[in-house]
């Protein structure tokens, strides 16, 4: 039973991590659940597989013979449960509101990389920044004194 237990917690971590790095949201949402319900499997087992063991007894003070389950993990995982489902509702409209406003539900936020050889092209030859480019003509060089521009031109 143990081992079938790993091999799901297993299955279900490997398939969450896959969704998880998608370029879409909605594939990240559902892989984001996937592993908080591995998460939920792995300290479910980790109170002890028992069958027909109830986690609580009730009446008097039980035999030690009579199998028991760890109660804790019982109640921790119920609470993971409710804050996943939370957490996972509160994703799923912000992804929606990102989807309305954006029109598009791609998560990296740059332009639609170029096809072909300019891609290649770019890569080999890449440009070199100057100061206005990166923006940083402003900056002063707090040992020295000296600004940016008066650096690279080599002034005192």
């Amino acid at each position: 039973m143990e081992l079938l237990i790993a091999i799901a917690v297993g299955w279900l971590t490997a398939i969450g991590v896959y969704l998880t790095l998608r370029r879409r949201v909605f594939p990240v949402i559902v892989g984001m659940s996937l592993l908080s319900y591995a998460v939920n499997v792995f300290l479910f087992a980790t109170g002890g597989v028992r069958l027909h063991a109830p986690p609580l007894l009730s009446g008097k003070v039980p035999d030690p013979a009579v199998p028991m389950t760890d109660p804790l993990p019982q109640a921790l995982v119920l609470t993971a449960i409710v804050i996943s489902f939370g957490m996972t509702a509160v994703m799923v409209m912000m992804a929606l509101g990102a989807y309305f406003q954006g029109g598009d539900d791609r998560i990296d936020l740059g332009p639609e990389p170029p096809e072909g050889m300019a891609v290649e092209a770019a890569r080999a030859n890449p440009q070199p920044q100057t100061a206005a480019m990166r923006g940083d003509e402003g900056l002063v060089d707090l040992a020295s004194g000296r600004g940016a521009r008066e650096a690279q031109e080599g002034r005192p």
